[in-house]
């Protein structure tokens, strides 16, 4: 029999280990209700299974199989964050979470599930922003530039090798030494193609070159990611990430949530769209310490994608994120299948846990939950039974108190969100997007001057430099032919298309500017992303 078949019977008495698992959270301070505890057949509304709010900066995990209520489990805990003043953001792959803007509906199955957990249940709808990548699909774009993006996460979009991703590595620091900004892809594809140019190939001599076969498989890259319709997802008006942290008029938190419908078939391009955003977060915000609620609670869907095929050197910036994030006020939830998804330096620095049910159909199956099993503390349950018998909407929780040790393991029947499950109507949601303030700021694409037509404008000015230069030697030829002065000394040879480039003044001109267009070379954080506010 199920947890969810047994918990329709009456609920005994608290008393032993399921009285210490109810003292557990019974916290003083603010805190976040997730459902009730589930004990011996029975479910009890009058012991409470929460979050303290201080200890929502210390990172969580949501996990689950396909179908057990994880979606819904992330709108309650934002609808209550937002409640409580504490800006969200949700990542919507399946385009199921806009709901979280309107009020939810009342029904038969809602008062059920309310009155089995002590909830007093009202449909509430949330304040919302919605964004999309790069204006592909509903929602304000999100841009970033190419040199904010930086050449590591760049290098995963682009699924390069490691000499590859040195290489790309080798480009930018030439672009941010220069001052040169990367603004989109073409910026990118016009300073490869310079590297490799008989100009400008005595530019990297120095430090190692760059080969011309290594050169064409990045271009290649970044044509066929263009081809996909990405490259929109580069460029300007540069998304600030700030916007993430703004609280509504009423002091309730803004939910933000990214529209990947459109995308979801490029995960490895949004889940490491959703890295550069926490990056950039981190390389902004000061250092606050512990405060008594997070600045930010940042949902991170589909984690499983961001782990997979990264290197060392990507996963030793992912868990250094995790770890210095939390001191900036941020908080981090993790959403992904089985916490074997996450690698386990990542995995320990999560003191949130919401595990939902896992199946075990398969030898594999078996093998992932006595694993998951094992990364729990000791618990009075038998949970290997216990994970394989949840019902929809409920899981297995432990948090950390409000001291920052962890709780003792709760089966727990989670709470109903009172905003609307499923997706509000696309009319409703082109609305919402088109009356944000944001629209106007970010809707429209900016293409300005930068690497691309400051190094396309030097060519140009190299060629006629060189033509100019070409028809004064045969004019002078020609003079001194009319003039019969064959015996005359030879005239000094004329340097190379190369040299005349290199040592023209226009050229010398171009590498000024574009050495101080920023002021200084452009700095690196974490992830090797931008360190500038735009």
């Amino acid at each position: 029999m199920s947890v969810s078949e047994q918990s329709a019977q009456p609920p005994a008495p608290l008393a032993g280990p399921a009285a210490e698992i109810a003292a557990g959270y019974g916290f003083d301070g603010a805190a976040l209700d997730l459902g009730a505890l589930l004990w011996d057949g029975a479910c009890h509304p009058d012991a409470p299974v929460r979050i303290p709010l201080p200890m929502l900066n210390r990172h969580g995990l949501v996990a689950g199989a396909t179908g057990t209520g994880k979606t819904k489990t992330l709108q309650l805990i934002a609808e209550q964050l937002s409640a409580h003043g504490v800006p969200v953001f949700l990542a919507d792959i399946k385009g199921d979470v806009s709901g979280i803007s309107a009020p939810g509906e009342d029904g038969e199955k809602v008062r059920e599930r309310a009155a089995q957990v002590g909830q007093e249940w009202r449909g509430t709808g949330f304040p919302c922003e919605f964004y999309g990548l790069g204006g592909i699909g509903p929602g304000i774009p999100v841009r970033a530039t190419v040199t904010s993006f930086g050449p590591v996460l760049l290098s995963k979009v682009l699924q390069l090798n490691q000499t590859q991703e040195q290489s790309l590595g080798l480009i930018f620091h030439y672009a941010d030494s220069k001052g040169l900004e990367l603004v989109d892809l073409k910026d990118l594809r016009a300073v490869v193609a310079f590297l490799v140019s008989d100009t400008g190939k005595a530019e990297l001599k120095g430090i190692g070159g760059l080969s011309t076969v290594t050169a064409g498989v990045i271009l290649r890259s970044i044509t066929a990611f263009e081809q996909q319709g990405a490259g929109g997802f580069f460029g300007e008006p540069e998304f600030d990430t700030s916007e993430f942290l703004r609280t509504a008029a009423d002091g309730r938190g803004t939910v933000s949530v990214l529209e990947l419908p459109a995308v979801q078939d490029k995960p490895q391009l949004f889940s490491t769209f959703l890295m550069w955003m926490l990056a950039d977060l981190f390389n902004d915000l000061p250092e606050v310490g512990d405060l008594e609620k997070p600045k930010l609670v940042f949902f991170f869907d589909e984690a499983h994608l961001l782990f997979k095929g990264a290197s060392k050197a990507f996963l030793e910036s992912i868990t250094q994120t995790v770890r210095l994030i939390r001191s900036k006020g941020v908080g981090i939830f993790l959403v992904t299948q089985t916490p074997k998804d996450v690698p386990s330096d990542v995995l320990a620095q999560l003191g949130n846990r919401v595990q939902h049910a896992l199946r075990a159909f398969t030898p594999d199956d078996a093998k992932a939950l006595k694993a998951t099993v094992r990364t729990f503390p000791n618990s009075a349950y038998d949970l290997e039974e216990v994970l394989t018998g949840l019902g929809t909407g409920e899981a297995v929780v432990t948090v950390l108190s409000e001291k920052g040790a962890p709780t003792p393991v709760a089966a727990t029947r989670l709470r109903a969100p009172e905003s609307l499950m499923g997706p509000i109507d696309a009319a409703a949601l082109d609305a919402a997007v088109k009356g944000s303030p944001l629209y106007g700021r970010y809707a429209e694409a900016v293409d300005r001057e930068s690497a691309y037509e400051r190094l396309t404008a030097e060519q140009r000015a190299a060629e006629a430099a060189a033509l100019e230069a070409a028809a004064a030697k045969e004019a002078e030829k020609e003079a001194a032919k009319a003039s019969g002065q064959r015996g005359a000394r030879a005239p000094k040879p004329e340097p190379s298309l190369a040299e005349q480039v290199v040592g023209s003044g226009i050229f010398k001109s171009l590498t000024r500017s574009i050495g101080t267009q920023l002021g200084r070379e452009i700095s690196r954080s974490i992830f090797g992303t931008a360190r500038r506010r735009k």
